[in-house]
């Protein structure tokens, strides 16, 4: 692994450090940060085994960044956010809802760059991703539920973080197809990046 994609990660379980400390619903931070325990390996194995590049790592490492933010406070409560929320006038703290979109944005090219070898067709590639981007947001907002039903059914609305809206999962999985779909725009990037992994990947197997 990059000596720059171990930095990336030391970066993150500093911030992780720092925004454990003190958070505002212990409960609540530990049912946010279930999945964390499990896909923070998860992604640094894999970026053993696909090699992402350093801006998928950083990208990654953004989003989160304010996962870990949003955990500290509560999404529903997260205070640094308040000032838009009144500047907007929306009737709720809409911090989760950026965070869904981020997810699209942030975190395609590193599924990009996990499931795309082996394809070479750059319009399929990016359909595939867009459709794991959406299937993985739908599978999330289930295994939200369940982890509050089961683990602390006390806290589902804080964690939730519903906040009166009953159509808040399926809002909350448009958003992270808004932020998904911003990635096909960039076509030609993404079609660089395929010839860049295939090329790499086809000189590896013909060393090996």
């Amino acid at each position: 692994m990059p000596r720059s994609h171990k930095i990336v990660y030391a970066i993150y379980i500093v911030v992780w450090i720092i925004l454990a400390i003190h958070p505002r619903y212990r409960n609540d931070w530990w049912l946010e940060n279930v999945l964390v325990f499990i896909f923070f390996p998860t992604v640094i194995w894999l970026d053993k085994k696909y090699h992402f590049t350093l801006t998928s790592i950083i990208l990654l490492l953004i989003f989160a960044s304010l996962h870990s933010l949003g955990s500290h406070f509560t999404y529903a409560e997260m205070e640094f956010f308040d000032p838009i929320t009144q500047f907007f006038g929306f009737e709720r703290n809409n911090f989760d809802r950026v965070i869904h979109f981020l997810f699209g944005l942030l975190a395609f090219r590193a599924l990009f760059e996990m499931i795309t070898p082996g394809i070479t067709h750059i319009k399929k590639a990016l359909f595939f991703t867009f459709t794991v981007v959406v299937t993985i947001s739908t599978f999330y907002e289930i295994l939200e539920w369940l982890a509050a039903i089961i683990f602390h059914p006390e806290l589902g609305i804080a964690f939730l973080g519903t906040q009166g809206d009953v159509w808040d999962s399926q809002k909350d999985i448009i958003a992270a197809m808004l932020g998904a779909l911003i990635n096909l725009a960039l076509y030609k990037s993404y079609g660089k990046l395929l010839f860049k992994k295939d090329h790499s990947q086809n000189t590896y197997s013909e060393k090996t």
